[in-house]
C-alpha cells in the first residue's frame, strides 16, 4: 500500500526519483494480511500534469544471507550483529531500514527490500514511523533503541507477527519469522513551528545558476553525492519570497542526489552537514523547466528557493 503525502513537489518529483519516501514498502513488515505476491509498488500517478524526471543510476545490491536460529522463538529475540551511533530510536521516531524476512522454521524468504518492487526502479529503504502499529509488533518492540547504522537480527514469536491469520502462501498460521535489519536513518519528529517562514536569502529572479547558502551548519555527518538525504523543506518563490509548500508538517522525505535525481536537489544538497539548513537557489532548467508549476503556484521562468533542513541520510556516495 501506499500513503500519500499531500505535496505536490513530493509527490511528482521526490517519490518518482527514490522509489521510497512514505511508502508501507511490504505487505509482509505491515500489520496487513494482504497476500505476500503483492508487494509491487503502485504506479506514480502524474495525471496532476506533473512531470517525473529519470530514475537515478540502478546499482546492484547482494541481498544479505539470514542466519536462522537453532530453536523457533516463543518470545522476541533482538540480535544486534553490528553497533549502530547516534541517537536511539523510540517510539514516535521515523525509521529507514533495510531488511531481509525469512521464515524461521526452513529459512524460506518472503520479502527484502534490496531488490527493484518494480521493473526499472531503484530498490529503496523502507520506512514507518514507530510504535505507531505500522508494522509488525515484533518490528515495534524490536527496533526500540536502535541506532543508525545498526545491523539487527529479530527473531520473532508467531504472536508477535502475523499470529493466527497468518499472511498470503507463504506465511502461515503462528508463523515465527525472522529478520535481518539494516537501520540506515533514525529521524526524531519534527516541530511545525520550527518550519522557516522566510528564504533567509535575498530574493532571486533570473538566476544563471543553483546556487546553495549555508543558513545554519550542521554539526553531524556530511552527505556526499551520491547518497540520499533525508529533508524537510519550505519551497518560496524566488522572486518575491512567498510560500508555497512545506513537509514540516506532513513528514520528512527521502531525495537522492545521483545522477538522474532531481537536479536542484543533485547540485544543491551535497556537502551539507546533518543538523543544517540550507537555502537553494533553483533555476527553472533544474526543477520544472521554463513553464513552471502553475498548480505549485510557481509562474513560468520564476527561480525556486527551497530552505532545506538535513535531518540524516543514507547509501553509497558517488565514486
Amino acid at each position: 500500500m501506499r500513503r500519500t503525502l499531500p505535496l505536490l513537489l513530493t509527490a511528482t518529483l521526490l517519490f518518482a526519483a527514490c522509489g521510497s519516501g512514505d511508502d508501507d514498502a511490504s505487505d509482509n513488515s505491515t500489520n496487513d494480511t494482504a497476500d505476500t505476491e503483492n508487494t509491487v509498488d503502485e504506479p506514480i500517478d502524474t495525471s496532476d500534469g506533473g512531470t517525473v524526471p529519470p530514475q537515478p543510476a540502478i546499482a546492484e545490491v547482494e541481498v544479505p544471507e539470514v542466519e536462522i536460529p537453532d530453536e523457533i522463538p516463543t518470545e522476541l529475540v533482538v540480535t544486534v550483529l553490528e553497533e549502530g551511533t547516534g541517537r536511539p530510536a523510540e517510539a514516535g521516531d521515523q525509521v529507514f531500514i533495510d531488511y531481509v524476512g525469512v521464515r524461521t522454521e526452513d529459512g524460506v524468504g518472503f520479502d527484502n527490500s534490496y531488490e527493484p518492487r518494480q521493473p526499472g526502479t531503484a530498490p529503496a529503504p523502507f520506512d514507518f514511523v514507530l510504535g505507531q502499529q505500522q508494522v509488525i509488533t515484533g518490528w515495534d518492540q524490536g527496533l526500540v533503541g536502535a541506532q543508525t547504522g545498526a545491523r539487527i537480527q529479530l527473531d520473532i514469536p508467531g504472536d508477535l507477527a502475523y499470529g493466527a491469520a497468518g499472511s498470503g502462501d507463504i506465511i502461515r498460521a503462528n508463523e515465527a519469522l525472522t529478520f535481518l535489519l539494516e537501520v540506515r536513518a533514525v529521524i526524531k519528529p519534527t516541530d511545525p513551528t520550527e518550519a522557516p517562514t522566510e528564504p533567509g536569502v535575498p530574493p532571486s529572479e533570473g538566476a544563471v545558476e543553483t546556487t546553495s547558502t549555508d543558513l545554519v551548519e550542521g554539526e553531524g555527518d556530511e552527505l556526499q553525492a551520491g547518497q540520499t538525504g533525508i529533508i524537510n523543506y519550505v519551497l518560496f518563490r524566488g522572486d518575491n519570497g512567498v510560500a508555497l509548500e512545506s513537509s514540516w508538517a506532513a513528514a520528512p522525505v527521502p531525495v537522492p542526489t545521483a545522477d538522474g535525481g532531481f537536479p536542484g536537489f543533485v547540485k544543491g544538497l551535497p556537502g551539507m552537514k546533518v543538523g543544517g539548513r540550507r537555502a537553494i537557489v533553483i533555476t527553472p532548467a533544474d526543477a520544472f523547466g521554463p513553464d513552471g508549476n502553475p498548480q505549485l503556484g510557481l509562474p513560468a521562468g520564476t527561480d525556486m528557493i527551497i530552505v532545506v533542513e538535513l535531518l540524516g541520510f543514507f547509501g553509497q556516495p558517488t565514486t
